[in-house]
């Protein structure tokens, strides 16, 4: 399994990017939002879902990691595969998903091609399962990238989405890193 690339973009064809590393190209498919911000001979560096089926072997590619993270979600939902997920991010952000989601909001995701109304309802149940109660976190920016990546780590270590909110609730923002966030609320935790 390829987990991540580094290297340079040497062609663009339709929202597939090819990506020589270290001379072996690579062939991705990436969201319109990426796609529109890398040029030909840019440097880049992408985390990597890769899918295997017996016809095929795709790669789709995120800038951040809890991107992929989500898109994993994304895909765990009946009815969705990789090409309609990837298609979700780019018609919005990580950000708007996951309101969307809270607020069990359908709309948003029947605006995505291939994507009707009984799809997007499976989504927003079965992800706000899996979401947890992220309604206390700020969904803006900087800071809810860096909270998406704590909420993934310590779910990872198999604590419960509301033991996750409350952990994340406690930390009072003087944490440099999001590693130290996540050791202060792994102490917070107990662990």
């Amino acid at each position: 399994m390829i987990g991540s690339l580094r290297g340079k973009v040497i062609l663009k064809d339709g929202l597939h990017l090819l990506i020589d590393v270290n001379g072996l190209g690579y062939r991705v498919l990436v969201s319109e939002k990426i796609w529109s911000k890398l040029k030909i001979n840019d440097e880049t560096f992408l985390f990597i879902y890769s899918h295997i089926r017996d016809d095929a072997f795709d790669l789709f590619g995120f800038s951040e990691v809890a991107d992929l993270k989500l898109f994993e979600n994304l895909i765990s939902v009946s009815g969705v595969g990789p090409k309609t997920a990837m298609s979700i991010f780019s018609h919005t952000t990580r950000e708007e998903i996951i309101q969307a989601v809270l607020r069990g909001d359908t709309e948003l995701f029947t605006q995505v091609p291939r994507l009707g109304k009984k799809n997007a309802q499976k989504i927003i149940i079965e992800l706000k399962n899996k979401l947890g109660d992220t309604s206390s976190f700020d969904l803006s920016g900087e800071k809810s990238a860096e909270n998406d990546e704590i909420m993934i780590a310590l779910k990872s270590f198999g604590f419960s989405p509301k033991e996750v909110g409350e952990a994340i609730k406690n930390l009072d923002g003087k944490e440099k890193s999001p590693e130290e966030k996540i050791k202060l609320a792994l102490k917070y935790l107990g662990k």
